[in-house]
């Protein structure tokens, strides 16, 4: 029992209680659950097939047909980008969820920005970000080198919303498209080779 009911009264007096009880709900299994959406649905949905393929077949018959529609959708090259992007989307959300507590982009309360949605690109894939109070592209924008380190990217860009500042979008660069695939030499370099040009260092001879 608080003394003077000192806790309590503090306790009713507090205005930061919802961020509080979101922190705790956060950390708890719930939240963790949430984080691992994807992970957790795509385990569901596997469990489901073997188990409806269990009721007409065999167990070793279901895994044998389990294991060749995988193989399918990897050798079809179509699904194959598909399932790819799908996974650098999945791996940069919560790289970027350690990112952000690692380099303590929350707020005070231990509040982590929201990832609202990842898509992929030409280039890599783009993450919208809704920053918590207290957070802002700013301190996005001065972690660039952990942020690209932490993506496993090429490069990393952050742009602000123009009406919605709290609003920001987060390009991950994986590749670049305009670079060339094929280096083709020029002749000119066998040319200088074979007839060097006046003046120049392979023609100059070392001094006596």
């Amino acid at each position: 029992m608080p003394k003077n009911g000192g806790t309590g009264r503090n306790q009713r007096n507090n205005p930061y209680q919802l961020e509080e009880l979101f922190v705790k709900c956060h950390r708890s299994p719930a939240g963790i659950a949430w984080r691992w959406r994807t992970e957790l649905l795509t385990l569901a949905v596997l469990a489901a097939a073997l188990w409806w393929l269990d009721t007409w077949v065999t167990l070793t018959w279901t895994c044998v047909a389990l294991a060749g529609f995988l193989g399918l959708v990897l050798a079809v090259p179509h699904s194959r980008r598909f399932i790819t992007r799908r996974f650098w989307c999945v791996l940069a959300r919560h790289r970027l969820q350690r990112l952000c507590y690692e380099a303590r982009l929350h707020t005070r309360s231990g509040r982590l920005p929201l990832i609202l949605w990842t898509r992929p690109t030409k280039v890599g894939e783009r993450t919208w970000v809704l920053c918590r109070a207290g957070i802002c592209a700013e301190d996005f924008e001065a972690h660039i080198g952990e942020l690209r380190a932490a993506c496993y990217a090429r490069d990393a860009r952050v742009t602000r919303n123009r009406r919605w500042s709290h609003l920001i979008t987060i390009d991950i660069i994986r590749r670049d498209t305009l670079a060339a695939s094929e280096l083709i030499a020029s002749p000119l370099e066998r040319l200088t080779a074979l007839y060097p040009v006046p003046g120049s260092a392979d023609e100059q001879e070392p001094a006596a």
